[in-house]
């Protein structure tokens, strides 16, 4: 019997990772101490409920992504900081639920909390919903800085996934320190090869990405 457990851990390990698409890691297989809070996975977002295709917590990128985006959380630990994030690959089927939702315009539970200024009937107009999402290539991350010691998130001057000019990266009513805050995130990320979208300081993307005109949709499971 003894042989035969480690084949039988061998061939179990095996299944489990069978799941992703090549190309494609378990984020903290290569990042083992990174801070993942996937919303989507949760109530805790604009929708109000967890999304279609989110099945764990599991952060999962490509593989070229996950191995700069270490780069950028050894970086930020020299200054007792730490990387925390909301969101990395998403399903097709993901993005497909939020246009159903987009749509049904008397669902707005959570409107308060994420879009107080926007007009739902206005999301798609205003391109806060898409019916194709970066995210879907695997390349593609929403994150911030956290403190080392405390795990308390850096202020930003807004929330994740606030839909509004006060998450435009140059937003300038903000104070000084959330000024900085988003200056040294987007600094950092920037210097390991991500490009950032103006209209979300959380959002990054990898330059050169592996799949830049493929869209999945197998489970984050």
């Amino acid at each position: 019997m003894k042989k035969i457990f480690p084949y039988l851990f061998l061939l179990y390990g095996t299944l489990s990772f069978a799941q992703l698409e090549k190309g494609f890691v378990y984020v903290q297989d290569v990042i083992p101490d990174l801070d993942v809070e996937l919303r989507y996975n949760t109530s805790n977002n604009f929708v109000g409920k967890p999304i279609h295709g989110y099945q764990s917590n599991k952060l999962i990128l490509t593989k070229e992504t996950a191995e700069r985006l270490k780069l950028v959380h050894e970086e930020l630990q020299q200054q007792n900081l730490c990387l925390k994030v909301y969101d990395g690959y998403r399903p097709q089927r993901a993005v497909n639920h939020f246009i159903v939702w987009a749509k049904d315009l008397n669902d707005t539970v959570n409107k308060q909390v994420f879009y107080p200024k926007v007009e739902k009937r206005n999301l798609f107009k205003e391109q806060y919903i898409a019916s194709r999402s970066g995210h879907s290539r695997g390349s593609t991350v929403d994150l911030t800085i956290i403190n080392g010691n405390t795990g308390e998130a850096l202020d930003m001057g807004s929330p994740f996934d606030f839909f509004g000019q006060e998450s435009w990266v140059n937003y300038e009513n903000i104070t000084e320190t959330q000024k900085r805050n988003r200056q040294l995130l987007q600094k950092v990320m920037l210097k390991h090869g991500f490009r950032n979208y103006p209209k979300e300081w959380w959002h990054f993307t990898l330059r050169w990405e592996p799949f830049p005109k493929t869209y999945f949709d197998f489970l984050v499971e």
